[in-house]
This record gives C-alpha cells, sequence and structure tokens, in this order.
C-alpha cells in the first residue's frame, strides 16, 4: 500500500485559511485518484474532495463547494487541499487517502490512508 503523510493542519480563526499538503510515498502516485476526507469528534468521516488520477476529474462534498480546492503536484507527487472561509464547523482530523476512483465518495473505496492531520478552526 502507498504510504501517505499529511501536514499543514493547525489551529485558526474563522474566515481564515490553511493549506493542507498529502506526500505519497510511491511512483505509482500518478495512477491513484486521490481524496481527502475529514472526521470530527463523534461523527462519521466525511468525503471532502478528490481528484482523478489525470487531474481532470475533481469533485467536492457540498459542505466545501466553494470553499476549498484540491489540486496535485506529481513531480512532488503531493496532493494539496486549500481551504479558504473556514468555519468551526471545519474542525476535524483530515486524511488524505488513494483510491481507483475519484468519484467515489465513501471511504470504503479507498485504499491507503494517512495519519490524519488536526484543523482546529475557532469562532
Amino acid at each position: 500500500q502507498m504510504q501517505l503523510v499529511e501536514s499543514g493542519g493547525g489551529l485558526v480563526q474563522a474566515g481564515g485559511s490553511l493549506t493542507l499538503s498529502c506526500a505519497a510515498s510511491e511512483r505509482t502516485f500518478s495512477t491513484y485518484a486521490m481524496a481527502w476526507f475529514r472526521q470530527a469528534p463523534g461523527k462519521e468521516r466525511e468525503f471532502v474532495a478528490s481528484v482523478s488520477w489525470n487531474g481532470r476529474g475533481v469533485y467536492y462534498g457540498d459542505s466545501v463547494k466553494g470553499r476549498f480546492t484540491i489540486s496535485r503536484d506529481y513531480g512532488k507527487n503531493t496532493v494539496f487541499l486549500q481551504m479558504n472561509s473556514l468555519t468551526p464547523e471545519d474542525t476535524g482530523v483530515y486524511y488524505c487517502a488513494t483510491g481507483p476512483g475519484a468519484s467515489n465518495r465513501v471511504p470504503e473505496f479507498y485504499d491507503s490512508w494517512g495519519q490524519g492531520t488536526q484543523v482546529t478552526v475557532s469562532s
């Protein structure tokens, strides 16, 4: 399984921005869809965004559409999540994952997961 390492989380005030990064260990990074999920305490893991292997397909969860942007850098084997206009409801642990298709929004379709990075948005 591909190893994934997230970074970039932290504490930010409402209305602020953060950029998360997820570095992948394998050159085959370019053949996989990549996704971000998040999980708040006591809640199920929620789909945030995904990008297809070639970057042409991009999908967002309804709660982040228009505020978050997912992108990938093939030279760095890294996927990014730019998060703007953050609200306290965006608080949670953010995970990146690899899978066969970017249109999948269910965690069970994704094979490899990072350890997560905490994002806390204060009001």
